[in-house]
């Protein structure tokens, strides 16, 4: 998870031939535990570099690399850790409690559904994280239209591949990461600093005082309730991941925030929902795959090969038959994601947090970055494209299997009580800065009133 380019999918299915010869249960506990260290690995250059390690991770940065940047260092990947680790506990007593139940919502998902979640991600992030709703949305549709690149999903048509076959799966999505998270950042680096290492007073951990009862609990325990439920909610849904709950409950936590404009500059919370969320969605992803056989995510269906390769068939039936096995591996999400405090929280933090001495030369020749340079350049938000490129194509096949089910009838979008939801949802999250807008005026007209009115 801690290497850019690497996925937790990538380490699972590498894994997977060497749990042939091992009996099931160690074999899912193996997994359970790669699973989990990639998901929190993830923050680690997320935080230290502006870097993500995996999709998922790109929330972290937002407020991760700015806690790095001001010296606080060993705060930041603690907060993260601990994170992942409560989301990862979260996810699993929900996978051992209610996993029926939340299947049964899950089949309630079709792609209109699926269609208007992935059209609230794209427009919550591009409306939420930037301080320019309109430059996000740029940056959201800049995302759509690279998701357009590579195979039409349903007709099989190239687009915009310039006759490249290396394209015709997409751009994909670890080099994308690079060329617009970390190759801006190694540039900028080397303008501020072009011999040296990064001048982070923190980098010194052992110095760093950091105390748990200095911690912002009043910020942090709600931000963790919230990036577990949405994570959790999330992670039933099959093929939105942890990219799309880190992102989303992101933006619930600044938009609940009573101090919005400190997210992106170093908020403590923020980097604690978005790594709660992401490891909440781990365990929950298997929730469908285990009870439906639908996986909720790319790990979820390599954990379904590892156990058809063992001889079990996923379904309800799988939790009276083989419920020593199957709730052996739910045991194993708990317990990897404890494991998590000891191994990142004490011998990862000061091991990792070495990389910050890398000088910036080194880093710089990597790629090529100039849409992310100047996406950055210009203040645009880039966490938007990334979505949108994750999201787009999810968008535009469930979009377009949908008018195959209703037969061009596009009612099929507000006539089902979900996609009412949701739709909904979406339009108050592009309108929500003209409310705002509207309210703060309202009140200043007010208040100008009302001073107007005291007497001199």
């Amino acid at each position: 998870g801690a290497v850019p380019g690497l996925s937790a999918t990538m380490a699972v299915a590498l894994l997977l031939p060497l749990t042939y010869g091992l009996s099931p249960l160690f074999a899912l506990g193996l997994m359970a535990g790669m699973h989990n260290g990639a998901a929190y690995g993830g923050s680690i250059p997320a935080i230290l570099l502006r870097i993500p390690g995996t999709p998922a991770a790109v929330a972290t940065t937002f407020d991760g690399y700015p806690l790095a940047r001001s010296g606080r260092v060993a705060h930041a990947l603690k907060v993260s850790v601990l994170s992942s680790a409560v989301g990862g506990v979260v996810s699993a007593i929900a996978l051992m409690l209610i996993a029926p139940p939340l299947a049964d919502i899950a089949l309630q998902f079709g792609p209109p559904e699926i269609f208007w979640v992935s059209v609230f991600g794209v427009a919550s992030t591009a409306v939420l994280m930037g301080k320019d709703p309109v430059k996000g949305m740029m940056a959201g549709c800049i995302g759509l239209f690279l998701g357009m690149i590579g195979l039409d999903h349903v007709t099989g048509v190239d687009r915009f591949t310039f006759g490249l076959i290396e394209l015709s799966g997409g751009l994909p999505l670890p080099i994308v990461l690079m060329a617009l998270f970390g190759v801006p950042a190694a540039w900028m680096m080397a303008e501020k600093a072009p011999g040296a290492g990064l001048d982070v007073g923190g980098l010194d951990l052992k110095r760093e005082k950091d105390r748990l009862r200095d911690w912002p609990w009043r910020d942090i325990l709600p931000a963790w309730l919230r990036g577990s439920s949405i994570g959790v909610f999330i992670g039933i849904l099959p093929g939105l991941g942890g990219a799309v709950s880190s992102i989303v409950a992101y933006g619930s936590q600044k938009q609940a925030s009573k101090d919005p404009e400190s997210f992106g500059k170093g908020n403590t919370s923020g980097v604690a929902v978005a790594e709660c969320a992401n490891t909440a969605d781990n365990a929950a992803s298997m929730i469908p795959a285990l009870t439906l056989g639908i996986p909720g995510s790319g790990v979820a269906a390599i954990v379904l090969a590892g156990l058809l390769i063992h001889g079990f068939e996923s379904g309800p039936q799988l939790f009276t038959d083989h419920a020593e096995t199957v709730f052996g591996y739910i045991w194993a999400m708990m317990f990897t994601s404890i494991m998590l405090i000891l191994i990142g929280g004490g011998l990862a933090t000061r091991l990792f947090a070495q990389v910050l001495r890398t000088p910036p030369m080194i880093m710089m020749p990597i790629g090529l970055g100039f849409l992310g340079y100047a996406l950055d350049r210009l203040s645009f938000p880039v966490a938007p494209v990334i979505l949108g490129l994750f999201l787009g194509p999810k968008i535009e096949y469930n979009l377009r299997v949908s008018l195959l089910i209703s037969q061009d009838d596009p009612s099929i979008f507000w006539t089902r009580p979900i996609s009412i939801g949701f739709a909904l949802a979406t339009i108050l999250v592009i309108f929500y800065p003209l409310f705002r807008n509207g309210a703060a005026s309202l009140c200043r007209s007010w208040k100008a009133g009302r001073a107007a009115r005291q007497p001199r």
